[in-house]
């Protein structure tokens, strides 16, 4: 595994590191606990020691099943969480509606209100059984709550021992700016892959400018981009991606062609698919990580190997043309 310093912080984390979405079962038409245990301990044996999750993941499940897998190595992991998403408190902007694992139908505030956040981190602290976060991120931006408030919280839980390093997510770059002129802001973590490209107009130079730590999200485009989807195959019922406009038929099948042109590369080099889209993203200037999603051992060691593979120049700059042709669905 290779590693990086997350922008000028103390952490030194993974090109590659855990994703906790999936585990948590949400959107991802349920979660196998036993695998998910078993996945995070075999990445924890292949070096990827940091874990990338969030209360909204499972509502509280992926970080409990982090804090039992993780049981007796704390000092070996860095975990990253994140707050800003309430469903148990009707408070800020709302967000989005869902069914929890249990059935019942919630709904999904955005609220980054000073004791909301408070309120958060105590609570994930619980649930990770830890008494400290490495990296400690805003979810989403609450249109509904000034940034000061946000990053009084931040400050107050840094100077306590409780966080070690603030990051933020989906947040622009003027966003960014003002954390920056407050807090020593570690990273931001936008969605980024071949298919969705918009994070290369403005954020990944502001953070390449700053020197500040890029974790890209989604790098597979849910699954789209690991090139074991048909263009007709169904989805299971309580799947995200059915509603990821990528994954509409006519979308999906425009992919599938530029994934198929690029195989002949993975091929070449001995990758999968899969790995030559996580490959190129992490080595893209200014990106310091990948988050992805692995539910069992076998995804992990997969997702491991990634790390291994070098691109030549000509190999990354092919790929970037042959999937800018393709326009990103709305």
């Amino acid at each position: 595994m290779k590693y990086r310093q997350l922008g000028t912080s103390e952490l030194n984390v993974p090109v590659v590191m855990f994703g906790g979405w999936a585990i948590g079962g949400l959107w991802w038409g349920g979660a196998d606990d036993e695998n998910a245990l078993a996945a995070i301990r075999e990445a924890l044996e292949l070096g990827i020691n940091c874990i990338d999750t969030a209360p909204a993941y499972g509502f509280g499940h992926s970080e409990k099943l982090i804090a039992e897998a993780v049981k007796g190595r704390r000092t070996e992991v860095i975990i990253a969480t994140k707050c800003g998403l309430r469903w148990d408190l009707e408070e800020g902007d709302l967000f989005f509606e869902a069914t929890d694992n249990t059935g019942k139908h919630v709904k999904v505030y955005r609220n980054l209100r000073h004791a909301s956040v408070l309120e958060e981190c105590n609570r994930s602290l619980k649930r990770l059984k830890t008494d400290y976060i490495d990296l400690y991120q805003c979810h989403w931006p609450d249109p509904s709550t000034g940034l000061d408030e946000t990053l009084d919280a931040l400050l107050e839980l840094q100077k306590a021992g409780k966080v070690r390093a603030v990051g933020v997510s989906n947040f622009s770059p003027e966003m960014m700016e003002t954390c920056r002129e407050r807090v020593a802001l570690a990273s931001d973590q936008p969605r980024y892959s071949l298919l969705s490209r918009d994070t290369e107009k403005e954020v990944l130079p502001y953070c390449r400018s700053r020197n500040v730590g890029l974790i890209a999200y989604s790098p597979l485009e849910h699954g789209l981009l690991t090139g074991k989807f048909s263009a007709d195959q169904e989805l299971r019922h309580g799947e995200g991606r059915a509603q990821q406009p990528w994954f509409r038929m006519e979308n999906r099948r425009r992919a599938l062609t530029a994934i198929n042109t690029v195989r002949p590369i993975a091929q070449e080099l001995g990758m999968t698919v899969a790995q030559l889209a996580i490959n190129w993203i992490i080595s893209q200037p200014g990106v310091t990580s990948a988050i992805v999603g692995a539910r069992n051992p076998r995804q992990v060691q997969e997702n491991a190997r990634t790390a291994e593979f070098t691109m030549s120049h000509q190999q990354l700059a092919f790929i970037r043309r042959e999937f800018e042709t393709l326009a990103e669905p709305t």
